[in-house]
């Protein structure tokens, strides 16, 4: 039997995701705005932190290599949106603790 995918697997793994000019897991820099699970199928629905960024292909290969990596999941797809654009004020706490903001 399968193992069972769960928000929190996901989650888990992408806070060891990093967005390569800031050094803060995309999860605390609040990139990720949905998380979506049909049995061995994720998808994330996110967003990076500058439209254009030059190193997207790189974040978002590394999301995927890495929920692909997780147990019973088959296949991650992720949906890139800048709607809502990102802000800084989607940061966790402790990520603008980390960056100095607060």
């Amino acid at each position: 039997m399968a193992a069972e995918v769960t928000k929190e697997k996901v989650l888990e793994v992408l806070r060891d995701c990093y967005d390569p000019e800031i050094p803060v897991n995309i999860v605390d820099l609040g990139l990720v705005y949905d998380i979506k699970i049909d049995g061995p199928k994720v998808e994330i629905t996110m967003t990076l932190t500058a439209l254009g960024c030059p190193l997207a292909d790189e974040v978002l290969s590394d999301i995927k290599l890495r929920v692909e990596e997780i147990e019973g999941v088959e296949e991650c797809t992720i949906n890139l949106t800048y709607d809502p654009p990102w802000t800084p004020d989607r940061m966790s706490e402790e990520a603008k603790w980390e960056l100095g903001l607060i």
